[in-house]
């Protein structure tokens, strides 16, 4: 089936009972198509089998099978996991919640489940890699691509300990229709899923939905009611998500303790800021125009900086809470 969906361009979730299938069916070399999946460092984890990821096979429409790649095994996709999903042009605020979520996550033993796109996926992805936890990325087209291409370098660490997992075959483009498809895995892999920013028909909402029809613990991060970026979360709780004040509040639905927070490394951005805070007060213009930084990626950084009680805020400035 998923061979089939990959040359047709269906998507499949049972197979089909025209003759085209039937002509490609009796064709179909499993051994060669299996072959070339190992050469291209690809796993395929059929819905008949017993290593297939139990919380996905009780959705109600489970894929045919996933395709893995990368170094974790397929238990993990078997480890309890929590999905942290939004706005691929998230604030400053969202990219440091979700990463922020996705280390202490990760550092707690929970497995962060994203879908590798720009914003709040990106970013809890890049939080559970800091704790140096696993990570699983859905995506939305062919196991073979990094999708989006600005993204391979975050796959290739996604891969080195966690997994990349597609319903789709090897060649399949990415196109609009496959992401709310996909969400429904990011949703069934998980035992609860996190909404940390998202706008009033966002597609971290289909996810959201897909985990509530499930009968999966959603959580949602209030924001303010003037802000578009908040209007789908904001919705969410009104409609009865869990309100999330910090990850407590999604360890405690999973019975696990909080880890000790990881102290960051100090390279990139983080260096940068780090370095121009020197020993006095900086306000964040003063901070873009010594590091050539923007003011996004500035205030993410303090952000990092301050979760990890290396800076603090006062006034609108920002100082070194401690020396290098």
């Amino acid at each position: 089936m998923a061979a089939f969906a990959a040359e047709s361009g269906e998507h499949l979730v049972a197979a089909p009972r025209d003759e085209r299938f039937r002509r490609f069916a009796r064709s179909f070399d499993e051994r060669a198509y299996r072959a070339r999946l190992r050469e291209l460092g690809i796993r395929w984890l059929p819905r008949s089998s017993g290593e297939f990821p139990g919380a996905l096979a009780a959705i109600f429409d489970p894929p045919p099978g996933v395709f893995t790649r990368g170094g974790g095994g397929c238990a993990l996709l078997d480890v309890p996991a929590v999905a942290v999903v939004g706005a691929r042009s998230c604030s400053p605020y969202g990219a440091h919640v979700a990463r922020m979520l996705g280390r202490e996550l990760a550092a707690a033993g929970l497995v962060v489940v994203s879908g590798l796109a720009r914003g709040v996926d990106a970013e809890a992805h890049r939080g559970a890699l800091e704790a140096g936890g696993p990570t699983v990325a859905v995506l939305g087209c062919g196991i073979d691509r990094d999708y989006p291409t600005a993204h391979a370098q975050l796959a290739r660490r996604i891969r080195e300990r966690g997994l990349l997992v597609s319903e789709y075959a090897p060649g399949v483009e990415p196109a609009p229709w496959r992401f709310p498809a996909r969400n429904r895995i990011i949703a069934g892999l998980t035992a609860a899923t996190v909404v940390v920013e998202a706008r009033e028909r966002s597609g971290a909402l289909i996810t959201a939905d897909l985990a509530l029809e499930e009968g999966r613990e959603v959580f949602a991060v209030p924001g303010e009611i003037t802000n578009a970026l908040s209007a789908g979360t904001n919705r969410l709780l009104a409609l009865g998500a869990t309100p999330l004040t910090g990850t407590a509040d999604v360890l405690r639905s999973f019975g696990v303790a909080a880890a000790a927070a990881p102290v960051p490394e100090l390279n990139g951005d983080l260096a940068r800021v780090f370095d121009a805070l020197g020993a006095g007060a900086s306000a964040i213009d003063d901070l873009v125009s010594a590091t050539g930084l923007d003011a996004a990626a500035v205030a993410s950084a303090l952000g990092e900086l301050e979760l990890h009680g290396l800076a603090s805020e006062g006034d609108g400035l920002y100082r070194r809470a401690v020396t290098a």
